[in-house]
């Protein structure tokens, strides 16, 4: 199994990102910002009692100028770490890990991808939890216009089907009760949005029971792109 992009570990166990706080420039007129992100933990009781924790720590990002040295133009690089543990009276014996970002053109986005027409990657239901689409893939280099959003995943994991064709996940299963994903260094890049951009991180958690299916979504804190 090959995983494509720049993720840095994908693990069975809890792992943290680490990050320094600063200023990265390369010269006066070509200054990277750094941002340092305070993640954030949602735990959530299912109608069987089993309960869902998901942790962000760890998470940055890192704005560049624009590599295209136009305002339409955006750049940064993110990184994190998605922390997951199951708990309870539960028979669920793992779960898949689905994390992503949101990016908007001139749209608010803090509330995450429930609002705001928030179209590719996921389909949000009305508490803002996702669920991948068929056509979901990884990606995120995005071409937006003002009030437009869109959503991508982090991963992108080719494996062979059950008839040895390639194909791409944009999810990490786990077995037993936690798993984590940790990325460094994922690149955002949007094109034609001549306004303020934001982007938003998401963890999106799916564990099933004997007696249910259900979505667990964690959002980040939304932060600038310039």
């Amino acid at each position: 199994m090959n995983i494509r992009k720049t993720v840095a570990r994908v693990a069975g166990v809890g792992a943290v990102a680490t990050a320094a706080l600063g200023l990265l420039s390369t010269g006066a007129a070509n200054a990277d910002t750094f941002v340092p992100l305070p993640g954030g933990e949602i735990s959530k009781t299912l109608s069987d009692g089993t309960v869902v924790t998901i942790k962000l720590v760890g998470e940055s990002a890192n704005i560049s100028p624009s590599m295209g040295a136009t305002p339409v133009h955006r750049n940064a690089w993110v990184s994190a770490s998605a922390q997951v543990s199951i708990s309870g009276d539960t028979t669920a014996t793992g779960g898949k890990i689905f994390p992503g970002y949101v990016v908007g053109c001139q749209v608010t986005i803090d509330g995450g991808g429930a609002s705001g027409g928030v179209t590719g990657g996921a389909e949000w239901d009305s508490s803002g939890n996702g669920k991948p689409t068929a056509s979901a893939t990884g990606g995120g280099n995005l071409t937006l216009g003002p009030g437009q959003a869109k959503s991508f995943y982090v991963l992108d994991l080719e494996m062979a089907d059950d008839f040895g064709n390639e194909v791409h996940k944009v999810r990490n299963k786990f077995t037993g009760n936690s798993g984590s994903v940790t990325w460094a260094d994922e690149t955002i890049g949007l094109n034609g949005c001549g306004g303020y951009a934001q982007a938003r991180s998401f963890v999106s958690v799916e564990v099933e029971t004997d007696n249910v299916v259900s979505w667990v979504t964690l959002w980040g804190q939304p932060f600038s792109l310039g």
